[in-house]
């Protein structure tokens, strides 16, 4: 049987979620950059330039499969443009139309709740002052993953995201890991 290596990331802002930049033309930072990974590593579900968060990568595509599947949830902390009030949050929990490769989607039921501004560093780029008006922090559980599903989510509901943060996937929390750090485990669920 084969040794395969797992991987547990804080994914700063700015990195893309993968080694290889296809777009040679852009200087991106990429995964690579934040530790030796093994050939074979891969991202488990991804993270856009501009989320921060938990980050799971492997070289077993099994568990890859399975974290991506709809058993394991996912859990974002997103800072939204505005005040968020219970309609806006029960609109979010009971699924929104969203737009996904130019077709019309409704989210599944999710988890959707009001937190306490979270305690994380500031962002590498600034996100703009209170002179531009209110932000809310809302926390949002989701066992789906379409391509950038929170941002399209809070913007179906006129909360466009400002910063976004996956804090959990399944039981694996961010807690404790600093922001770009790379911590090998033996495995991931």
């Amino acid at each position: 049987m084969e040794n395969n290596k797992h991987f547990i990331v804080h994914k700063p802002y700015g990195y893309l979620s993968q080694f290889i930049n296809n777009q040679t033309k852009r200087k991106k930072k990429m995964l690579g950059e934040l530790h030796d990974f093994p050939q074979g590593t891969m991202a488990i579900g991804r993270l856009d330039v501009n989320s921060e968060g938990l980050l799971l990568l492997t070289t077993d595509g099994k568990v890859s499969e399975y974290i991506r599947s709809r058993k394991v949830e996912k859990e974002y902390y997103v800072q939204v443009d505005g005040i968020v009030t219970p309609s806006k949050i029960d609109q979010l929990k009971n699924g929104i139309e969203i737009s996904i490769e130019g077709k019309k989607y409704t989210t599944k039921p999710c988890k959707a709740g009001i937190i306490s501004t979270p305690n994380f560093p500031n962002r590498t780029q600034k996100i703009r002052d209170e002179r531009h008006g209110p932000t809310t922090w809302i926390s949002i559980i989701i066992n789906e993953g379409k391509f950038r599903q929170v941002r399209k989510m809070t913007a179906a509901v006129n909360l466009p995201t400002l910063r976004l943060i996956r804090v959990r996937i399944g039981a694996i929390l961010l807690d404790g890991l600093s922001l770009g750090q790379v911590k090998e485990v033996e495995k991931l669920m």
